[in-house]
């Protein structure tokens, strides 16, 4: 029987392009039947002629249906990917302007610190709504989850329904090691390593170049090759501080940690200047949304216009599939999942980014030990504080909200703790819409 793939948030014109591309380069996969489910028709409609042209391109005989009905997508699947932004600009851009007028510069927001837990506090509902449909409609279902903020959306899932097979997807550590290989000469297929943590916290504890340890060479790339450093100068800073590699950009990093953001005059130096994608600026990703808002059908219309691509990429989804839906080929990958047994000094039960085997027995995450302690307290405190964002979450625990955001590092960095009482309270009157579990 051809497997079915539902895209719920299927809007995300680059996510679901490139994953159904990936999906369908699968021979197990040819036939399958791509279910696309949004909220937004206009989105919809431009992903579903934008997928059947993938399907032509590539002379595949799949079956691509388009529903704004999330039960008619997910009924039967086999697999589900999620890539959903619950709330348009006018929604989650108070995530940033309400603690910049209190001080906290944040640059992307959709991980943690006040902007991530309250793009949580909103997303977590309809995910939580998804994951029911899915436990209903297609509980043997293979779940893929892409929508930040990763780790807490994960970790209330996993613990909701933990017979689910699900897992969260991040680029951010294979994007990262590609980058590292080009600054030492190497080539991706020559690079092994461990990569753990959480996510976007997650680091390489072992960065091997044909079995050599590469380090050395990374370590060499980054204090003797200007244009190396200031590609990714917060990130670069945190490796020569802490002695291993973090995944995601210096833009997220700087603002995980108290060292690059509670000044104006770190924010120049750190965070202006770098030549990566996100060096750090603030409002980058509020900025980029607020320019699409009115020119995404410029960029669907442009893509139209060039040559349809069919060779996979590097997100992990396709081949996850393939292992556990498909020819059963195993793969090794970097995924969310609870800490029961995995690293051995974070917070037992809570969300943790390690490496995870795909095969036809489902995912099985692997035991990496402990992370070197310089390590471990950094990602332990941000781990710490998405459990107790979950359970006050889960709780309606409006007060429990207001004392992890306390312990925040850039947050309390910058803020008293009265100031963070006031931006806390303004931050859940601007969401009261928004969060029912809160009533």
């Amino acid at each position: 029987m051809p497997k079915k793939f539902a895209f719920i948030g299927a809007g995300s014109f680059g996510f679901t392009r490139s994953l159904v591309r990936d999906i369908l380069s699968f021979p197990a996969f040819a036939d399958a039947e791509i279910a696309l489910m949004d909220v937004h028709a206009e989105r919809l409609a431009e992903i579903k002629k934008a997928v059947e042209r993938i399907v032509e391109a590539g002379n595949y005989p799949a079956k691509v249906t388009a529903t704004l009905d999330r039960v008619e997508a997910l009924k039967g699947a086999d697999g589900v990917i999620t890539t959903i932004l619950h709330g348009e600009v006018d929604v989650w851009q108070h995530d940033i302007l309400i603690p910049k007028k209190y001080g906290v510069d944040t640059n992307v927001g959709d991980t943690r610190g006040p902007s991530g837990i309250f793009r949580f506090l909103r997303t977590i509902n309809p995910i939580m709504d998804i994951a029911r449909d899915i436990d209903r409609y297609c509980p043997k279902a293979v779940y893929l989850n892409y929508t930040n903020p990763m780790a807490m959306l994960c970790r209330t899932v996993q613990g909701a329904f933990p017979k689910m097979t699900v897992t969260g997807l991040c680029h951010s550590v294979q994007g990262t090691a590609s980058m590292l290989a080009k600054w030492i000469g190497a080539k991706d297929e020559e690079i092994t390593y461990t990569c753990a943590g959480i996510n976007h916290q997650a680091f390489y504890t072992e960065f091997k170049w044909n079995g050599e340890d590469a380090y050395p060479l990374i370590h060499k790339a980054i204090t003797e090759r200007e244009d190396v450093y200031n590609e990714e100068i917060v990130r670069n800073e945190m490796y020569l501080a802490l002695g291993y590699y973090v995944t995601e950009s210096s833009g997220h990093n700087s603002e995980y940690n108290a060292w690059f953001r509670k000044r104006p005059d770190l924010i120049e130096k750190y965070c202006t200047h770098g030549t990566g994608w996100n060096p750090g600026v603030y409002a980058y990703i509020l900025n980029e949304y607020r320019k699409r808002e009115t020119t995404w059908r410029d960029g669907i219309e442009e893509w139209f216009k060039k040559p349809v691509e069919l060779h996979r990429g590097n997100e992990y989804a396709a081949s996850i599939f393939n292992a556990t839906l498909g020819d059963g080929t195993l793969f090794k990958f970097n995924g969310n999942v609870r800490n029961f047994g995995l690293i051995d000094n974070l917070p037992c039960g809570s969300c943790v980014e390690v490496p995870v085997l795909a095969s036809p027995l489902g995912l099985e995450p692997i035991h990496v030990g402990a992370m070197p302690p310089q390590l471990a307290i950094l990602a332990g405190l941000s781990a710490q504080i998405e459990e107790m964002v979950v359970e006050a979450s889960l709780n309606g625990d409006r007060e429990m909200i207001y004392r992890a955001i306390c312990y925040d590092p850039l947050t309390s960095a910058v803020l008293s703790l009265k100031e963070i009482r006031d931006m806390v309270d303004e931050m859940f009157a601007m969401n009261k819409d928004w969060l029912p579990q809160f009533k």
